[in-house]
């Protein structure tokens, strides 16, 4: 008999519409609050609309988790069809998405629920190398979420950010410190701690435009490892300029080591936090 798996996630692994159809990925929506409007996560509200709606009246949403009942809902569709599932999370110091994922696969069973520790492309990744393994292994769902898991640790996700006010709005960062960014023209990269469920720490702070800035952070970045995992490697943006994506998927070609150089727009959830002048490049390591 066939085995029969399928992967998902929530919709801040950023993996775009078209790579969700090529590997047929069912992302489940986080939600997007303002006041007594509830939206779901790139699905009827786009991180456009959060950056409009913040300029035209400095407004951000609050960010809600996928509900158990939402979840258990998802994953009975497909074990009612005779799949097993897997579904890879949001990084769990972030959000409880998480805890309800793992409360509703023990409700359901047959689900395998995997705490990726990152966020955007970084958990994306992860989803990615779940689906190169259903297609390219005779493993079963257990066995691939073991090694997926194992590769937790190997994620490499960091971004470099141009203006701290969405950060400030959000309340992550003083204004005294978003005012002394801005008037010394402070970049700082913000790198993602996989071992502390997706906690965040600031890394290098970088002077100077922007696009200069994402460059030299693009190549520092990359430096720093020699054993990348050359299947896909990811360049994910919030309200940055096409040239200055394509110029980091450039460098990274430059490298010679990755087969597919992927793009990804960050989320609703994501953008919210971070704002527009947010790009990241994001691997996995050997």
């Amino acid at each position: 008999m066939t085995r029969k798996i399928k992967i998902t996630s929530d919709s801040t692994c950023d993996l775009s519409e078209e790579l969700c159809s090529r590997y047929g990925i069912d992302l489940v929506s986080l939600h997007i609050v303002y006041g007594n409007e509830s939206y779901d996560d790139c699905k009827n509200i786009f991180p456009a609309d959060i950056i409009n709606r913040y300029r035209e009246k400095k407004e951000l949403p609050k960010t809600a988790a996928v509900s158990v009942g939402e979840y258990a809902e998802v994953f009975k569709k497909y074990v009612d069809d005779g799949y097993e599932v897997i579904h890879i999370n949001l990084g769990s110091s972030i959000s409880s998405t998480h805890q309800n994922a793992v409360a509703a696969a023990e409700e359901v069973g047959n689900v395998y629920v995997i705490d990726s520790q990152s966020l955007s492309c970084g958990t994306g990744l992860l989803v990615l190398k779940a689906v190169d393994m259903v297609n390219e292994t005779e493993l079963s769902a257990k066995e691939i979420a073991n090694k997926i898991q194992e590769l937790v640790p190997k994620v490499v996700t960091s971004f470099v950010i141009d203006d701290l006010e969405f950060l400030n709005a959000g309340g992550r960062c003083s204004t005294l410190a978003m005012l002394g960014a801005n008037l010394l023209n402070i970049k700082p990269c913000i790198e993602v701690d996989n071992s502390g469920g997706a906690s965040m720490t600031v890394g290098r702070k970088y002077r100077g435009k922007f696009d200069k800035v994402a460059s030299q952070y693009a190549r520092e970045k990359l430096s720093q490892y020699t054993n990348f995992d050359p299947e896909r490697a990811f360049v994910v943006s919030s309200g940055v300029s096409d040239e200055i994506v394509n110029n980091l998927c450039e460098i990274v070609e430059s490298l010679g080591v990755f087969k597919e150089i992927c793009t990804g727009i960050a989320s609703c959830t994501i953008t919210s936090h971070c704002g527009p002048g947010t790009v990241g490049v994001i691997f996995l390591t050997k």
